[in-house]
C-alpha cells in the first residue's frame, strides 16, 4: 500500500511537555484516515508536523515521499489543504474571497479561479448566491463548507481536517459526513480527519489511527480495530461508541 505520509522515529516536545517519542506512523494514500484519541494525545500536533507548521525535534516527517524541510516547505504546503473546527474563516472577507484567498495570493488566473470556485460549490452542495455573504451571515454548516472549498481550492493531493464537525448540530454533521465521503470518492484525494469521536471515525474512514499520550496504540482498518482491539483503551473507545 502506497503512503502519502510517513513519520519515522519522530520526537516532538511543546515547551516542557513531550508530545511524541520515537513515533513511527504511516498514512495510506487515496483513502480517508481518522486520527482518534483523547485530548492531549497529540492529534493536532500530528497535523502540524504533516503541514510543516512545526518541525520534529528529531526524526523525519515525509509527505508525498519527500522529507518536510524548510527548503521545500512552501512547495509541500501548496499540495495540502487544511480545514479546522469552526472553519477559521476571515470575518472581513466574503465567502468567495475566503475560498480564493490563497489562489489569488499566488497570482492564479481570475477566470480559472471563478471556474474552480463553481466546481467546488457543486462538490459541497453550496448555493452560489452565498458567495457574496460574509461569514457572520452564514450558518455553521455553510461556514464549514466554505472552509472545505478553501482547503480544496488548489486541488491538493492531501486534505487535513482538524475536528471540522464537532461544533455542528447532528443533522448538519450527518450531511457533511456524506459530502466528505462523496468528495473523496470523486477525487481520490487522501484525507486525514482528526476526531475524538470513534463512531465518526468508523463511519468516515477506511483507516484509523489511535493515539494515547503521544503513543501510537493501533493503526488498522475499522473492521480489524472492531474485531481485534489492540488493548483495553481501544476496547473502551469502542464501548463508548455503543
Amino acid at each position: 500500500m502506497k503512503n502519502t505520509v510517513e513519520l519515522k522515529d519522530v520526537c516532538k516536545s511543546l515547551g516542557s511537555k513531550e508530545v511524541f517519542r520515537d513515533l513511527n506512523l504511516a498514512i495510506p494514500a487515496g483513502v480517508i484516515t481518522a486520527i482518534v484519541g483523547e485530548s492531549g494525545s497529540g492529534k493536532t500536533t500530528l497535523l502540524s508536523l504533516i503541514n510543516g507548521v512545526g518541525f520534529a525535534d528529531s526524526g523525519s516527517t515525509y509527505v508525498f515521499g519527500e522529507p518536510v524541510t524548510s527548503e521545500n516547505l512552501l512547495q509541500t504546503q501548496r499540495r495540502i489543504g487544511y480545514a479546522v473546527q469552526g472553519a477559521g474563516l476571515f470575518p472581513h472577507l466574503t465567502a468567495e474571497e475566503n475560498i480564493s484567498i490563497v489562489a489569488r495570493s499566488i497570482g492564479m488566473n481570475s477566470d480559472f479561479i471563478k471556474k474552480r470556485v463553481r466546481v467546488l460549490l457543486e462538490l459541497v452542495h453550496l448555493d452560489q448566491e452565498l458567495l457574496k455573504n460574509f461569514p457572520h451571515a452564514l450558518s455553521g454548516g455553510q461556514q464549514q463548507r466554505v472552509g472545505l472549498c478553501r482547503a480544496m481550492m488548489l486541488n491538493p493531493s492531501l486534505i487535513l481536517l482538524d475536528e471540522p464537525f464537532s461544533s455542528l448540530d447532528p443533522i448538519t454533521r450527518k450531511a457533511l459526513h456524506s459530502e466528505i465521503i462523496e468528495l473523496q470518492k470523486a477525487t481520490s484525494v487522501t484525507i486525514v480527519i482528526v476526531t475524538h469521536d470513534i463512531s465518526e471515525a468508523m463511519k468516515l474512514s477506511q483507516w484509523i489511527v489511535v493515539l494515547k499520550g503521544g503513543a501510537l496504540i493501533q493503526a488498522d482498518s475499522p473492521e480489524n480495530i472492531t474485531n481485534q482491539p489492540a488493548n483495553q483503551y481501544v476496547n473502551d473507545l469502542l464501548e463508548a461508541m455503543s
